[in-house]
């Protein structure tokens, strides 16, 4: 048998008031690809974290080609050839591409002068470019100018460019779509070929039974079992994970409400910076809308224009048939349209402040009085709103970025459930949310649309599109290229819309 790797032994982590990992063991070997699933707050990014020196072990070793290695930071980690790729993308969003992809590394030129060797740097950049899919001019664009599916291959373009033996990826299609997913699984398969071992996370189990040769399932921070090639089955990890049977991962207890009354309405909508041509739709009581299209299609910078962050330059916003001037979110907020967005960290949480803290900010107009926030109130809402959405922090004053990705997630939801939405867009969901959480938020959608919610899904995630809508759009280069009913819902019908066919 080929010696691993990678070996990780008895991993102990501990945060205040959280055991993080108990005991995790792990072998990866040469040229493999080894999925490591689990529910959120799992211990699955923190074991990652422990393996790239971002976090230093309570207890356990960790060998790398059969020797003992001790990582003091991640600069070491990636020395030795151990390589993070972060769920959370780690970029300097006011340099360009090329300067993130040698950030740390620049080659440089001239000697004692260490002047910076552009052209080098270009060339080198276009080729880890290509490898990912993205266009050569991508090289000299600002980070903070690209949507965040390709921040995502910008991050995985990086990691490439070193001399890298391990590469960990934690949920690295979380952005992408479906074209740039099936790209990254050529990557994956040249790594292998290559003799690249790789460690990937991720909670879209289609994915991992596609690329995983093996799959080792966390719960509750420990060992819950592995899966052998073979064995890899979405029934057979779900089992694993949340140690039940999951029958329907798709709620429909609701009644569609397709052919209801709209509640959302756009016509002719057209918002400064984006395409001439107008967008129009409507968005019915009780129904779940999705919307696809391919990154960089437009959908959410429509879904921004109608909660105010984009200036409208055109067409009407009607809500239950009467017209409605959003100019900012807070007039979208007061109507009841509610926005989920794509990035939580940076547009969905303040991290720095407390669960309690996030969950209360939009809803101080309701827990206000003349004498300050009414402190029992607020307190009712925290408790309704974690235990409801099954938050796992230690309290509600836990920082909100030191929970997982998924919890987060779930604080971003409940911010905004508190206030009883009317419309209610779901900017990617479930992104980087576990299986379990998304069965709750599915069901929880179901739910909403059931009281006659009228729900705005945009989704890169092909299975949540076609199991959770009543009815889809799809968008292309700004416009919408065409609707599809349910029973005209299909794979091959989605991409040849959002393709441009």
């Amino acid at each position: 048998m080929t010696a691993p790797r990678l070996r990780a032994t008895g991993i102990d982590k501990r945060f205040p008031g959280v055991v993080a990992l108990a005991g995790v063991s792990l072998t990866l070997g040469p040229g493999e690809v080894l999925a490591v699933v689990g529910e959120n707050g799992a211990g699955k990014s923190t074991l990652m974290k422990v393996l790239a020196g971002v976090y230093q072990p309570d207890a356990g070793t960790v060998e790398l080609d059969g020797a003992p290695v001790h990582f003091a930071g991640p600069a070491d980690a990636t020395n030795a050839g151990v390589v993070l790729i972060h769920q959370e993308l780690n970029l300097a969003e006011n340099l360009s591409v090329t300067d993130n992809l040698f950030l740390g590394r620049e080659p440089t030129t001239g000697g004692r002068l260490r002047v910076l060797d552009r052209r080098a740097m270009a060339g080198r950049a276009a080729e880890l470019l290509g490898r990912v899919g993205l266009p050569p001019d991508r090289a000299a664009a600002p980070v903070e100018s690209l949507p965040p599916g390709e921040k995502q291959l910008v991050e995985i373009a990086r990691a490439l460019g070193t001399a890298v033996r391990v590469l960990i990826m934690d949920e690295p299609t979380s952005s992408l779509t479906q074209t740039e997913t099936e790209r990254l699984y050529g990557v994956i398969a040249g790594l292998k070929a290559a003799g690249v071992s790789v460690l990937y996370i991720s909670h879209r189990l289609a994915e991992v039974k596609r690329c995983a040769d093996r799959v080792l399932v966390l719960r509750d921070g420990r060992n819950a079992g592995e899966l052998a090639r073979d064995e890899i089955t979405h029934d057979n990890m779900v089992r694993l994970m949340v140690g039940r049977d999951m029958r329907q991962f798709y709620p429909k207890v609701h009644r569609s409400g397709v052919g209801g009354k709209a509640v959302l309405t756009l016509d002719r909508l057209r918002y400064r910076g984006g395409p001439e041509a107008p967008v129009s739709l409507e968005v019915r009581a009780g129904e779940v809308l999705g919307m696809a299209g391919l990154v960089g299609a437009g959908r959410t910078e429509l879904s921004e224009a109608v909660f105010g962050v984009r200036p409208l330059v055109g067409g009407e916003v009607r809500l239950d048939g009467r017209p409605l001037k959003v100019s900012r979110p807070a007039d979208a907020i007061a109507a009841g349209i509610l926005l989920v967005p794509e990035d939580r960290r940076l547009h969905g949480l303040i991290a720095p402040e407390g669960v309690g803290f996030n969950l209360s900010l939009p809803n101080l107009d309701r827990l206000g009085s003349w004498l300050g926030v009414r402190r029992k109130d607020e307190a009712d809402l925290h408790r309704t709103w974690i235990d409801r959405l099954r938050v796992k922090t230690p309290s509600a004053a836990q920082p909100a970025g030191l929970l997982s990705g998924g919890n987060q997630q779930k604080v971003v939801y409940g911010k905004w459930l508190a206030r009883g939405p009317k419309v209610l867009i779901l900017d990617e969901p479930t992104r980087g949310v576990d299986v379990g959480a998304k069965a709750e938020i599915y069901a929880l959608i179901d739910e909403l649309a059931g009281r006659g919610v009228a729900v705005w899904m945009i989704t890169s995630d092909m299975e949540e599109l076609l199991g959770m809508s009543d009815r889809v759009v799809v968008m292309h280069e700004g416009r919408l290229a065409g609707e599809l009913s349910r029973d005209r819902l299909t794979e091959e019908a989605v991409m040849r819309l959002a393709t441009g066919g």
